[in-house]
C-alpha cells in the first residue's frame, strides 16, 4: 500500500468492479488461498462479524440483516478495511434489486484514511463459492467426476465456476433447486462455457447419492440433509446455516471449518451448536488454513466422509477488493471523491 495524506477516495460502481476483474474465478481462488495462508500464519486480524437481524427479536426468522466485517491484513498486503454486508428476503420478490447488497471500504493502516469504496456484492458471490472450491480442492475424493450443487441462485451460479476451476476432472454437475425452471435457466447459461455436463433437477437427494461431492448454497431455515443422503467417501460442503442435521456433521470422519474462532460465535452453524453442547472442540476440527498450509495431510482412506462449513471472512472481501482496486487504478477507471478539501479540526 502506498501511504499518503490525500483524502481522495476511489469509488468503484459494480460495472467498474466487473471491468477490474471481479468475475475471474481463478484470481478469486488464489486470493482466497492467500487469505487463509496469512490467517494461518497469524498475519490477519479478523474479529467475528457483528450481526444485526431485523426486526428486533426475530432470531433465525429475520426479514433482513446487516453484518459488519472489519479486518486488517498484514504481511505483504498491509491493508485495513471493512465490509458492510446486508441481505433482505423481501428483495427476492422485487425485480431489479439483489437479495444481498454489500459495500467494501479499504483503508490505509498508517493514516487510517479510506482510499477506496467499492460495490462488494459480486465480490461476496465470487469469494463465497471460491471458499467452497478451495475446500473441494483439498477434500474431494481423488478424480472426482460428479458434483451436486443444491441451490440455483446467485451463489449457485458462481459455484459452477468454482467447481470447474477447482476440480478439473469433473464431468457432471447436478444443479438442484426446488424451482426446476430456475435450475434449467442457470444450466442453459453455462451450456457452452465449460466442458461439463450440467444436469438441472429438483431431486437433490438422488443427485447427491450419485455424486462424490455435495455443495449446498441455500437460504434454508431448517435442515434438509439427513444421514440417508450420505455415502462413504463423500465430501459435503455446507455454505448455508441450516442445511445439514447435527448428526450428519457430528458423525463425519473429518469436520472442517473455514475459521474456528468465528464460526463458533454464530449460533445457526452446526459447529457452533456442537461446540456449545460440549460435543466439538478446536482439536476435533480441521481449519481451512490447516489445509492451505499443508498442516492437514488429506484423506486417510477412500471411505472417509468429510463435512465442511463456512461463515465467510471480512478479510476475503478486503483481499479481493484490494486486488480490484489495484487493477482499477492501473486501468484508470472509477470516480474520485474526497472526504474534505480541508478538515475543520485536526
Amino acid at each position: 500500500m502506498i501511504h499518503s495524506i490525500d483524502p481522495g477516495i476511489l469509488f468503484l460502481q459494480e460495472e467498474e468492479v466487473i471491468k477490474a476483474g471481479v468475475l475471474d474465478m481463478k484470481m478469486t481462488i488464489q486470493a482466497v488461498e492467500k487469505t487463509y495462508e496469512l490467517l494461518g500464519k497469524g498475519q490477519i486480524i479478523n474479529p467475528p462479524k457483528t450481526h444485526i437481524g431485523m426486526p428486533i427479536g426475530s432470531g433465525a426468522n429475520w426479514n433482513s440483516f446487516f453484518n459488519s466485517m472489519p479486518c486488517y491484513i498484514g504481511g505483504d498486503i498491509n491493508v485495513g478495511g471493512t465490509k458492510w454486508a446486508a441481505e433482505s428476503r423481501k428483495n427476492s420478490s422485487i425485480p431489479g434489486i439483489p437479495y444481498g447488497i454489500d459495500i467494501t471500504i479499504l483503508s490505509d493502516p498508517e493514516t487510517v484514511l479510506p482510499f477506496c469504496i467499492l460495490d462488494g456484492t459480486l465480490i461476496t458471490a465470487m469469494r463465497t463459492s471460491a471458499v467452497a472450491g478451495v475446500f473441494a480442492k483439498y477434500t474431494a475424493p481423488k478424480n472426482t467426476e460428479t458434483v451436486t450443487l443444491v441451490g440455483a441462485g446467485v451463489i449457485g451460479r458462481t459455484m459452477v465456476m468454482a467447481v470447474c476451476e477447482s476440480l478439473p476432472a469433473v464431468k457432471k454437475i447436478y444443479l438442484c433447486d426446488m424451482n426446476l425452471a430456475k435450475a434449467k435457466a442457470l444450466a442453459a447459461d453455462y451450456k457452452d462455457v465449460y466442458s461439463v455436463e450440467i444436469v438441472p433437477t429438483s431431486d437433490a437427494k438422488t443427485a447427491a447419492l450419485d455424486s462424490q461431492v455435495v455443495i449446498t448454497e441455500t437460504t434454508a431455515s431448517s435442515p434438509f440433509i439427513d444421514k440417508s443422503w450420505i455415502k462413504k467417501g463423500m465430501t459435503v460442503i455446507n455454505m448455508g446455516s441450516y442445511e445439514a442435521d447435527l448428526d450428519v456433521v457430528s458423525s463425519s470422519d473429518v469436520i472442517a471449518v473455514d475459521y474456528w474462532d468465528q464460526i463458533i460465535t454464530y449460533e445457526s452453524k452446526a459447529a457452533a451448536k456442537l461446540f456449545k453442547a460440549g460435543k466439538l472442540t478446536r482439536e476435533n476440527v480441521v481449519e481451512l488454513s490447516d489445509m492451505v498450509l499443508g498442516k492437514w495431510t488429506g484423506r486417510k482412506g477412500t471411505d472417509e466422509v468429510i463435512n465442511c462449513s463456512s461463515l465467510g471472512l471480512g478479510a476475503l472481501d478486503i483481499m479481493i477488493g484490494y486486488e480490484i482496486f489495484l487493477n482499477a487504478r492501473r486501468m484508470g477507471i472509477g470516480t474520485m471523491v474526497k472526504l474534505w478539501d480541508k478538515p475543520l479540526w485536526e
